[in-house]
């Protein structure tokens, strides 16, 4: 029997393009200032609240708040299970369009 479409394992809880966006702007750091992830999604801050929270409940995103400069500041990084599924999705969309290995994965 011929193996399913790799479609079928793409995970729905990054599918979204607004939360793609924010995995792979968090991919890129060890955590990100909300605001800054915000302007480079081109997103409301209720919207980005929304995607954060579908994410963070998937326990993909880890949100930390505090205070800087004596404002308050929400600090977005991906777990390490985040990460995983994060290459995982990558590698999945690579094998539907016939590209390479996700960034950093050895062959």
């Amino acid at each position: 029997m011929n193996e399913p479409h790799p479609r079928r394992k793409l995970d729905e809880v990054i599918h979204s393009p607004v939360r793609l966006s924010v995995m792979a702007v968090l991919a890129t750091t060890s955590e990100a200032d909300f605001r800054y992830v915000k302007d480079i999604v081109e997103v409301s801050d209720s919207l980005l609240s929304k995607h954060v929270a579908v994410l963070n409940t998937a326990g993909y995103v880890r949100i930390v708040k505090g205070v800087s400069d004596n404002r308050p500041v929400t600090w977005l990084s991906l777990t390490e299970t985040g990460a995983e599924a994060y290459r995982e999705y990558v590698r999945t969309l690579n094998r539907i369009i016939g590209g390479k290995e996700a960034p950093g994965d050895a062959r």
